[in-house]
């Protein structure tokens, strides 16, 4: 792992298992290098936690609500899918919350979100990569097992296809699922997985047939809100961490008022196992405790919840990602500090690394 490898091989085979951002991002770098390159991902479209929920009458992005640019790599790419279209700028209206009050809060940090749903983004680069000749990808294909061959790796998805043979293996997916696939093959990777411990986070959502009640002093088209808890030990002063208001986002103006609840990590994982309808009644109520007492709340039309069981890293980490001489690699946001940006730059990189254009 700690050796520095040869490059790989043009027109070399590489299986990436996992078509959310990192793995897209390294899908993309080895494809341009002339590699045969495959995607695998167990979700019917590309995304991981850049995906959204559609219902009848709205989106919503459950996971990443918005993304900010650190890198000048990165906001290469930004300026790509700029011009694409598939993001757009947003929030530009943001406070934080309690139900002491609101406040206008801007840290001078541009951020960006996928236009028209924060799924555009993944979808656009899947689209932009499968478009190559020598990419391809597989989704609803949950990848069970690794199977070594003299010819190279052969995958073994859970309805026991198998696909292959791959000089390369990239795994993207959160570090306990990788484990289970690279623990029989590679105890230095195995290990480093059992030391990315994950957070979890539930992400509740509510749709309304109305807009959410005025506050006194903030605009009433305000888009995001950073919950604030002056006083913590009940449910409503430590469930709530952000609200996002989707029909604020970029395409989306059509679309009733359709909220994003996400909970506080310490909240989600004391309450990793209740059923999601308790969850989002409990984010609900908490939601309702950032408004002034007599306020009159919307008619709910549709409520749920989602629970992210791997949401994001529980430390960073000082590698953007790591291989082995065994011909399987590790990437994602875990391997950085789990914001979007993170999640491309151990993709990007690690597609550099294993083409030999930069080293670990």
């Amino acid at each position: 792992m700690a050796k520095l490898l040869p490059p790989l091989p043009a027109s070399q085979s590489v299986a990436i298992i996992g078509a959310g951002i990192s793995g897209l991002a390294c899908g993309e770098v080895l494809a341009s290098s002339g590699a045969n390159v495959t995607l695998f991902d167990k979700a019917r479209g590309p995304g991981g936690r850049m995906s959204s929920k559609r219902r009848p009458s709205a989106t919503l992005d459950l996971g990443a609500q918005a993304f900010s640019v650190r890198d000048v790599n990165f906001q290469r790419a930004v300026d790509e899918w700029l011009a694409a279209s598939c993001i757009a700028v947003w929030p530009t209206r943001t406070y934080q919350a309690s139900s002491r009050g609101w406040q206008a809060h801007n840290d001078g940090q541009k951020r960006y979100a996928g236009a028209p749903r924060m799924s555009a983004l993944t979808r656009h680069m899947a689209d932009s990569l499968t478009a190559q000749p020598n990419a391809e990808l597989h989704t609803g294909t949950p990848i069970a097992m690794l199977d070594p061959t003299p010819n190279g790796w052969l995958l073994i998805d859970a309805a026991g296809s198998r696909h292959g043979p791959y000089a390369q293996v990239v795994i993207s997916a959160p570090p306990p699922q990788a484990h289970a696939l690279i623990e029989p093959w590679d105890d230095a990777l195995a290990a480093a997985c059992l030391t990315r411990t994950q957070r979890a986070c539930w992400a509740g959502w509510a749709i309304f047939d109305g807009p959410l009640p005025a506050v006194p002093g903030v605009d009433p088209d305000w888009q995001m809100a950073r919950i604030t808890h002056p006083s913590q030990g009940s449910v409503l002063n430590s469930a709530l961490n952000i609200v996002s208001r989707n029909q604020t986002k970029p395409g989306r103006n059509t679309q009733p008022e359709s909220v994003s609840l996400l909970a506080q990590l310490e909240w989600s994982e004391a309450h990793l196992e209740q059923p999601a309808e308790w969850v989002a009644e409990q984010l609900l109520t908490a939601l309702k405790g950032i408004f002034p007492t007599a306020v009159t709340f919307p008619r709910l039309v549709e409520t749920g919840a989602h629970r992210w069981r791997y949401a994001q890293p529980s430390i960073s980490c000082k590698h953007d990602y790591l291989y082995s001489e065994n011909d399987l690699a590790l990437c994602g946001d875990s391997f950085r500090d789990g914001r979007v940006e993170d999640a491309w730059l151990s993709g990007h990189r690690l597609g550099e690394a294993l083409i030999g254009r930069s080293v670990q």
